[in-house]
């Protein structure tokens, strides 16, 4: 068995809307939906295999009975599995937030820290997001801030469209704004130290809970660095590589590509539909869908007319 297409664990916070209910046919056990986890190993909330011999079974169980070899040799280097990979839908702005760094979540979270890219499928009209500081500040101005309600006078808001992509490495202060919708590629972390949330309640009546101290600790002080794509690829760093696919169903309808022995490959569908072929399976895919693809599958092929992202290790 060589495609592994999966079923993606939801999460429905406050902040989120319908459109992955209505458009990416995502599964909501209440009305708003916000993320899609659609490559998760994440404890608790891993994918679940649709297909197969292993249908019915999450990621982390196929991997625990066929071996960490699905991996990929360039996934020696990670204790865990290296990336959590999602569908987020902003219905309403997120709160402001930071990630800490390896070092300082391992020593102080027992797990990873978070480095992530945001590539935005839509967003409406004048939708914008914080990215970093529009100039250096004090650390003693940056708690000010967060205690007198001005911290957002002193961020880098910056309006987005469809098509645009962020790298957020950790220390970076950031938060996705109302009517933003996009899919992130980031660690396989879920450390988040929010700094700033609009005086929102949770479910239980009671204002959110933020984490100052931390944030003040790991947060880089000073404008983020402005990304530029490196060519051919979308997003490259040393926890995932990520390229674009699109097939226009004219005269691009087919691409092949093999999957080796040194990485697994996921492919994420943001429009359209075809099939995907590898090792004799062909699986019909659309708009949303998730598949993995493990490592040594050999050639693989896409055909039809869509937008997707791919996802692996490189060393």
């Amino acid at each position: 068995m060589a495609i592994l297409k999966l079923k993606a664990p939801t999460k429905d916070y406050l902040w989120g809307g319908r459109r992955l209910i209505e458009e990416y046919h995502k599964a909501a056990e209440s009305d708003i939906l916000a993320e899609s986890w659609e490559l998760s190993c994440y404890p608790g909330s891993s994918s679940v295999i649709e297909n197969g011999e292993f249908a019915g079974k999450t990621l982390n169980e196929f991997i625990e009975i066929r071996g960490k070899e699905v991996l990929g040799s360039n996934c020696v280097k990670f204790e865990n599995f290296p990336v959590l990979i999602k569908f987020i839908d902003a219905k309403k702005d997120l709160s402001i937030q930071v990630h800490p760094s390896d070092e300082y979540a391992l020593k102080n979270e027992k797990q990873y820290g978070k480095t992530e890219m945001w590539y935005v499928l839509d967003a409406e009209e004048g939708a914008f997001l914080y990215y970093g500081f529009k100039s250096e500040i004090s650390k003693e101005e940056f708690e000010r801030r967060i205690h007198d309600n001005t911290l957002t006078e002193v961020l880098n808001k910056v309006e987005v469209k469809k098509g645009d992509v962020f790298f957020i490495e950790s220390g970076t202060l950031h938060a996705i704004g109302a009517g933003i919708l996009i899919a992130e590629i980031q660690q396989n972390s879920n450390v988040t130290y929010r700094v700033y949330d609009y005086g929102r309640k949770g479910n239980d009546g009671k204002l959110r809970e933020l984490h100052i101290d931390k944030a003040l600790e790991v947060t880089n002080r000073f404008p983020a660095k402005a990304f530029k794509s490196p060519e051919p690829h979308i997003a490259k760093c040393k926890y995932f590589t990520v390229d674009k696919i699109s097939l226009s169903g004219d005269l691009t309808s087919r691409l092949s590509g093999k999957v080796g022995n040194e990485t697994f490959v996921h492919i994420l569908v943001l429009d359209g539909e075809g099939s995907i072929l590898c090792k004799n399976e062909e699986l019909h895919f659309e708009k949303g869908d998730s598949f993995f693809i493990p490592a040594g599958s050999g050639d693989y092929e896409l055909r039809g007319r869509c937008e997707a992202i791919m996802t692996y290790e490189s060393e």
